[in-house]
């Protein structure tokens, strides 16, 4: 299977989770996409009942053009199922990196407000470790932000403040911030680092999500596998 049949495949398995009456989070990226286009085939053949809750401009405007119902934290406090894709998923633990695609914040707001956070991607992000090749993106306010790549620095990686591949100036998050990229080693430990992170000054969010994941559905070149704390 292809990268891209890969993503569709895990995008797929995981639309069928979803039940009737529930509340669905809705990730941001390209596997994420293919999970909200099985939704709105679902919602449209089959007549299932959902409301959800967008985690970027993108998702929410390809889940009301096919039809589904979004709602919003003013309304529900909680979320029943967020299905979401990843940069890394580190085997065993399911500790991830996300935000690659400049949405980490709002998936982390999304993730936190769920009873179930279910992981799709392609086998290529399962990692031993994560770090390496894939930098940790961190949401800092832009105000300062250069005293706050400085602290970030000192835990030992290379902080790039992120700019869109066409601009003079650097990105914006949707959320009004500036996102920079850190390049660390394999992390050895990323709930210290996790916490580390979120105590600097500066720092709105990371893309560390440490023990957020209860599931992860990966497309293989076998098909669809699925991953638990006791499996992945």
């Amino acid at each position: 299977m292809t990268k891209d049949s890969q993503q569709r495949a895990a995008g797929a398995a995981a639309a069928l989770l979803v039940e009737n009456d529930t509340i669905v989070g809705l990730g941001t990226g390209a596997t994420a996409s293919y999970f909200i286009l099985a939704l709105v085939e679902r919602v449209k053949t089959e007549g299932l009942r959902i409301k959800a809750i967008p985690t970027s401009k993108r998702s929410d405007q390809l889940a009301e053009a096919g039809g589904i119902e979004l709602t919003s934290f003013a309304k529900t406090r909680r979320v029943d199922l967020t299905v979401d894709g990843a940069d890394q998923i580190q085997r065993g633990t399911l500790h991830l990196v996300k935000g690659l695609g400049g949405a980490l914040l709002r998936e982390k707001i999304v993730a936190a407000a769920s009873d179930r956070l279910v992981i799709i991607a392609e086998s290529a992000k399962l990692v031993d470790r994560l770090g390496g090749p894939i930098p940790v993106p961190v949401e800092v306010v832009r105000f300062g932000w250069e005293t706050t790549a400085a602290r970030l620095a000192a835990f030992g990686c290379e902080p790039k403040l992120r700019w869109p591949k066409d601009g003079n100036e650097p990105l914006v998050t949707e959320l009004g911030n500036y996102i920079l990229d850190c390049a660390f080693p394999p992390i050895l430990d990323p709930a210290k680092l996790e916490q580390d992170l979120s105590h600097t000054v500066g720092v709105v969010e990371s893309g560390l999500f440490i023990g957020m994941a209860d599931m992860a559905i990966v497309g293989t070149s076998k098909g669809v596998e699925t991953l638990t704390l006791k499996t992945g």
